[in-house]
């Protein structure tokens, strides 16, 4: 099973850029459907993006649309997050996961392995 550690998070105003990377180890990232979801306080986690294993086809939520960007670096064994444009809404945990089918989901129960989280904080 491959593991993940997340970092790059922080404060930022709003307006700011902030890029999170995910390292694994154990097992390559191009053995997987890897993507990033967010948790806010006292909300459900919910999907940000994700990048196929298969072709490198992304898929993006309607809210960071246009705003971030995913993609995967497979001889560093990394996926990052580009955030541009933050705003105060993005405020969250971030957390990386890894899915080892080839079929990609918007769905965090459809992932088998996840990181510990970093926290993302824009103020207004």
């Amino acid at each position: 099973q491959v593991q993940l550690v997340e970092s790059g998070g922080g404060l930022v105003q709003a307006g700011g850029s902030l890029r999170l990377s995910c390292v694994a180890s154990g097992r390559t990232v191009s053995s997987y459907t890897m993507a990033w979801f967010r948790q806010a306080p006292g909300k459900e986690r919910e999907f940000v993006a994700f990048t196929s294993r298969s072709d490198g086809t992304t898929n993006y939520a309607d809210s960071v649309k246009g705003r971030f960007t995913i993609n995967r670096d497979n001889a560093k064994n990394t996926v990052y997050l580009q955030m541009n444009s933050l705003k105060p809404e993005d405020t969250a945990v971030y957390y990386c996961a890894a899915r080892s089918s080839s079929f990609v989901s918007r769905y965090s129960f459809q992932y088998d392995s996840w990181g510990q989280g970093t926290q993302v904080t824009v103020s207004s």
